[in-house]
């Protein structure tokens, strides 16, 4: 990766009134709606706040049926689909679900959408065409033994939204959980994550490419995250991708980095205002709005809200 800044900068808006990690984020008519994730002592919540970038404010929304963290949102319409994540028993056991939730903000209410083949925990998710693909995820074997020695789910499926059913894709490669997914030149791009394997608790700075066409999975070296990270934030932002923070091995990052599509390589944009990892990421215009997360091994779920407005 090039140690090169870009011309971007950083900025604190208003915090969230209740702290959280692993929420996920939908823009819709320039608002960010933020929704679920783990409070204090991982206590999943059904919580759902609006942000106004134009304001910088905050407003309540009805709260999800279910609630849960490390879920996926998208938005189809005037709909956003929030789908799968798991919460916390009181026994420390853990519970993933397939379950699919549909928020319509015109109203402030909710349906219920088809439920998924399989219950995907912290997967990585993406809209492309007519389909919602979601990506590996946590182990369904794993809700008792926790994640240290998960070995990462494979398994892929999308939602046909016509249909209104899911159906199986190609297994991912590499089996990971906390993932991330873009969408370019047509196909899903699942980067980073993490998963046990015969090695240890690896993180991943893998980038491997879904082809709806053929079905099929490829490896692309040239875009594999600058460094390894599991909880990591992307985005597409300006048709570009940028990446943020995540956890490794040497911890949590506060590392930022934009994809430069014409000379394939990583550069280095300022850094975060404080380390992050199990953010949730949003766009509106040139910026990318991150939400809450961890900044410290402790597990402590922040408050905080930062925006990185892009040069363009």
């Amino acid at each position: 990766m090039k140690n090169k800044l870009s011309s971007g900068f950083w900025q604190e808006k208003s915090p969230m009134e209740i702290a959280r990690s692993h929420p996920a984020v939908a823009t819709y008519k320039g608002k960010l709606y933020v929704f679920g994730g783990g409070g204090p002592n991982f206590a999943s919540l059904n919580s759902v706040v609006a942000f106004d970038p134009s304001t910088n404010t905050w407003a309540p929304c009805s709260d999800m049926p279910t609630r849960r963290s490390g879920t996926i949102a998208a938005v189809v319409g005037n709909r956003i689909y929030i789908i799968g994540g798991g919460f916390k028993h009181s026994d420390g056991n853990f519970r993933f679900l397939n379950k699919v939730e549909i928020y319509d903000p015109e109203t402030d209410q909710w349906d219920t959408g088809p439920d998924m083949l399989m219950p995907h925990d912290y997967p990585a998710g993406a809209l492309l065409g007519n389909y919602i693909y979601i990506l590996g995820g946590h182990h369904p074997d794993s809700t008792t033994s926790g994640p240290k020695t998960d070995p990462g789910f494979d398994f892929c499926e999308r939602l046909d939204l016509k249909q209104g059913v899911w159906e199986q894709i190609a297994a991912l490669p590499t089996p990971r959980f906390a993932l991330s997914a873009i969408t370019m030149n047509n196909k899903v791009l699942a980067m980073g994550g993490v998963a046990f394997t015969p090695e240890g608790f690896s993180n991943f700075t893998v980038a491997e490419a879904y082809d709806p066409a053929t079905d099929t999975w490829t490896e692309l070296p040239e875009i594999a995250l600058p460094w390894p990270a599991a909880g990591h934030g992307t985005c597409l932002l300006v048709d570009t991708p940028y990446v943020f923070g995540g956890y490794s091995g040497e911890g949590i990052h506060n590392r930022a980095a934009r994809y430069n599509l014409k000379t394939k390589t990583w550069h280095t944009i300022a850094p975060m205002p404080n380390r992050r990892a199990a953010m949730g990421v949003g766009v509106v215009g040139n910026s990318a709005y991150l939400f809450g997360g961890w900044a410290d091994d402790g597990r402590t779920p922040m408050k905080e809200v930062y925006e990185y407005q892009s040069a363009g």
